[in-house]
């Protein structure tokens, strides 16, 4: 079985994963939830970009080819990590995500920093963010304890950290990339997902060879704590017949 390498979101952590790496232990896989730098207990990353975060993870992982499952900003990782060490992945799994984060100085952009970074700015602490900001995260047919769990997993991320990773990834670009990832990709959205929506993630499945597309309905952006279960059994059915 090939290992399971689980990469967290803006707002999460190695403990977003606990019922993923719970399940899939018990079928068998090796599983590794990474905390990105500056997470839980992993040292932080100067410059904090997407090669020191890469570079990072690249030197966590060990010899074997592995199987990367990303979320939101996980999701980047994990494109970004195919683009340079294309050798080290065995299959993608890009959840809740996108190809590009819309451009550092586009409006978007912008607005997305401003509305993570301006509490902080105003004193606010990170338990604070998170029980203003998940909410508007769930789906409407989401786990009760998802978001609960979600809340208590962003209060735990160090204020300076979350700080580096919102301007990280609004350098985000791999649109041109998509083409050649020549490993099986499944992709996993939500249909309440107003973050990554369906739309630009099926549009970025067909830009895929060979990619698989599965909408989680009633599903948001907090996917794998959100429908645990369905996600799951998504991942599940993937790496069957794939034989990962």
């Amino acid at each position: 079985m090939t290992p399971l390498v689980f990469l967290h979101g803006l707002g999460g952590g190695h403990a977003a994963w606990d019922r993923q790496v719970e399940h899939f232990g018990r079928c068998g896989y090796r599983c590794l939830a990474w905390d990105q730098p500056g997470y839980g207990g992993t040292p932080p990353a100067e410059p904090y970009t997407l090669q020191t975060v890469t570079d990072a993870l690249e030197r966590h992982l060990g010899r074997d080819r592995v199987v990367l499952v990303g979320q939101s900003m996980g999701g980047f990782v994990a494109q970004e990590m195919y683009a340079r060490f294309p050798d080290r992945i065995a299959a993608l799994v890009l959840a809740f995500t996108s190809p590009a984060f819309g451009g550092a100085g586009s409006q978007f952009a912008r607005q997305f920093v401003a509305a993570r970074i301006e509490p902080l700015d105003e004193g606010k602490t990170m338990a604070q963010v998170a029980k203003a900001l998940m909410p508007s995260m769930r789906g409407t047919k989401s786990d009760p304890q998802g978001l609960a769990r979600a809340e208590r997993v962003m209060s735990a991320i160090p204020p300076e950290t979350y700080r580096k990773a919102v301007q990280m990834l609004t350098t985000f670009d791999r649109r041109d990339q998509l083409e050649k990832i020549a490993v099986p990709a499944l992709l996993v959205a939500g249909s309440d997902d107003k973050i990554a929506p369906p739309s630009v993630m099926q549009s970025m499945a067909r830009r895929i060879p060979h990619a698989e597309f599965v909408l989680l309905e009633g599903c948001g952006h907090l996917g794998p704590m959100d429908q645990p279960q369905a996600f799951n059994g998504a991942l599940g059915n993937f790496l069957q017949r794939r034989s990962l």
